[in-house]
């Protein structure tokens, strides 16, 4: 089945496009990635668009991307994405992976908004333990660094870290292992999916405050 997958920049992404490259029923032939297009970085993870050309590069897969201004709502969003989904369809894309493990309303909106579209909804890593994906990551030779963190639930300490075992061990216990509740962000820069590693140079941290409960530290990450 053709197939374009929803990119995110991010270690989940890549553990699933590793996965679903060893599942016969499917053929990735596009990334699709959600940028803000007044920052010209990568929605959620603050990511300059010219590292996510690198990784694009490094994949050596056609992509696609979704541009967005700072904070759409969620009718502009979604109009947007359906407009792509539709270009995508008539191309003969049949599929649309995803990176998600367990958010259960999340999975269910995707399989809703896609269905009317003739487009199927793919979750390769779904229901995997988390502790358990993120040693496999790390196993298989992955490389990852932490490009934002959700200050709510961890200190600003965490940003800019790489993603190993003593990141792992030094979460707080109500933080999920792979930051599926939205806890952190990752960029990741090298591993089994990619024919050469990313280089990059850290920079400043930057602070975001959207309200007063959505407070975030962003890495800038420079490439060289």
């Amino acid at each position: 089945m053709k197939t374009y997958f929803n990119w995110s920049t991010g270690k989940d992404s890549a553990l699933a496009l590793y996965h679903l490259g060893r599942d016969a029923r499917y053929n990735v032939e596009r990334l699709l990635t959600s940028v803000n297009a007044s920052h010209d970085r990568v929605s959620m993870h603050g990511l300059r668009r010219s590292l996510l050309e690198r990784q694009i590069a490094a994949l050596g897969l056609a992509a696609s991307t979704l541009e967005l201004p700072e904070q759409p709502d969620m009718a502009l969003y979604e109009n947007t994405m359906r407009q792509a989904v539709t270009d995508l369809h008539s191309e003969g894309f049949r599929a649309a992976a995803f990176g998600d493990i367990f958010l259960e309303d999340l999975r269910r909106y995707r399989e809703e908004k896609l269905a009317p579209l003739g487009i199927t909804a793919v979750f390769p890593i779904w229901k995997r333990s988390t502790r358990e994906l993120m040693e496999e990551f790390i196993a298989l030779g992955f490389k990852a660094v932490v490009v934002c963190v959700n200050l709510g639930v961890l200190d600003a300490s965490f940003a800019g870290r790489e993603l190993d075992a003593a990141f792992v061990a030094d979460l707080p216990a109500n933080v999920d292992p792979c930051g599926e509740n939205g806890e952190f962000h990752t960029f990741c820069y090298a591993g089994p999916v990619f024919k050469e590693e990313i280089r990059f140079e850290r920079g400043e941290k930057v602070f975001r405050e959207y309200t007063s409960d959505h407070r975030f530290c962003f890495a800038d990450l420079v490439p060289v």
